[in-house]
């Protein structure tokens, strides 16, 4: 993260960082005002409501995710070497202390319903991450691309879920979350 150079980008940061560790609805604005050292009329000047933050750090972490996914696929030669190469880059990452687990997940979790601002960018974003890993999976030859698209979802919000329950731990099911999406892949593609 960008270090802050106005008080909107000092909010958002101290907001998001807020939000992903310890969740939507535990964080409240006086909280965002505190701990920015930022007065809550500032805060309001620049984000109207609390679910506006929610939507703006959302749309943050979407792009900061597409960011993640093509800098961890960039040397990868082939469909299925761009599948692996993500899988390994995310094991890395939900084995870190850095992990929170998933703010897509844990926006839906806080907010089920499904018109809730922030619930509705975070199935438009689990949406399209399905959508990648479908075209991947054509690409990589699969048998049943939209089945393995799935399979490969279920997988990487599991092992979110994986990093927000269990934190940085070796016995954390995540560890192996690589070598999961290999044998998914090597069921559906030929090698």
């Amino acid at each position: 993260m960008k270090t802050a150079t106005t008080p909107k980008e000092k909010l958002f940061q101290t907001a998001a960082r807020l939000f992903y560790q310890h969740g939507y609805r535990a964080i409240g604005v006086d909280t965002i005002a505190a701990e920015s050292g930022i007065g809550k009329m500032t805060l309001y000047r620049h984000f109207p409501s609390k679910d506006d933050l929610i939507v703006a750090f959302l749309r943050d972490s979407d792009e900061e995710f597409w960011q993640y996914f093509e800098q961890s696929t960039k040397d990868a030669l082939n469909a299925r070497e761009k599948i692996l190469a993500f899988f390994e880059a995310l094991q890395n990452y939900v084995v870190s202390p850095a992990c929170y687990g998933c703010p897509f997940i844990n926006v839906a979790t806080e907010y089920p319903e499904a018109d809730y601002a922030g619930h509705r960018v975070a199935l438009e974003h689990k949406l399209n991450v399905r959508e990648r890993f479908q075209r991947l999976a054509l690409e990589a030859g699969a048998r049943q691309p939209e089945a393995l698209a799935n399979a490969l979802l279920l997988l990487m919000d599991g092992a979110y879920m994986a990093a927000r329950m269990y934190g940085a731990t070796s016995d954390s099911p995540a560890a192996n979350v690589a070598e999961a999406a290999r044998q998914l892949v090597d069921t559906q593609c030929e090698a």
